[in-house]
């Protein structure tokens, strides 16, 4: 900042907390040399995300002390360190095989992160040329998050889920899309064994490869009604 902006600053400090206002025309000068001295890197505000009042008023608001100008630089740096943080290196354009000239380059894109005079770039700029997609948009691209080799490769380990799966793709009634008025299983979950006692209670609890013939009748019922409609 300069002389000018370091002076508004003081200004807008002094209408939030009378306490840092100096009456004397001596140690008014001689506080903004002291601010100006503390805040010469720290910029009045930027494109992206930083202005001066902004930090200052959260420390009004947070801080019963009157704010200092390095409470300024403290907040400033760290503003830069998170930009820095979210921020990705992308690939200088510059010859790699002259290392002056790509580490120029990268300093620079580095600073103007820093600084506020662009946007960090952050992970989804290096994964895609395009532009940014939401989750349903990505997965009504690409049909599945998961390729066709590793879900074949998961299907003996999740048979009911696969069986679904199978169901759902050619056509058949999804079981698993309705409650199963035998076992109780939930929407989703796969039916179980229940085997009765002599005293009429139920007794076993292993999950079944298949579900049970009413569920699959009231999966059925169900589309046909759906179709129907």
């Amino acid at each position: 900042m300069d002389r000018r902006e370091v002076a508004a600053v003081l200004a807008y400090v002094g209408r939030l907390d009378p306490r840092t206002i100096r009456t004397g025309t001596g140690e008014a000068r001689d506080q903004i040399a002291q601010w100006q001295e503390l805040l010469d890197d720290v910029p009045f505000a930027t494109d992206h995300g930083w202005d001066v009042r902004e930090a200052i008023r959260s420390h009004v608001l947070d801080s019963p002390y009157p704010i200092l100008p390095v409470d300024v630089v403290r907040r400033w740096r760290a503003h830069r360190r998170d930009r820095l943080d979210r921020h990705t290196e992308s690939t200088p354009a510059a010859d790699p095989d002259d290392p002056v000239a790509w580490r120029a380059e990268l300093l620079r894109s580095r600073n103007a992160v820093a600084t506020g005079v662009t946007a960090p770039s952050t992970y989804r700029h290096i994964t895609s040329g395009g532009r940014p997609h939401d989750v349903e948009e990505r997965l009504c691209e690409v049909g599945s998050c998961i390729p066709p080799a590793v879900r074949a490769e998961l299907a003996r380990y999740r048979p009911a889920r696969a069986a679904r799966e199978t169901a759902v793709a050619s056509g058949v009634p999804d079981a698993l899309g309705v409650r199963c008025d035998w076992c109780h299983a939930a929407v989703g979950s796969p039916c179980r064994q229940r085997r009765a006692s002599p005293d009429g209670t139920a007794r076993g609890n292993a999950v079944r490869a298949t579900p049970h013939p009413s569920r699959v009748d009231l999966a059925a019922a169900r589309m046909d009604r759906h179709r129907a409609a």
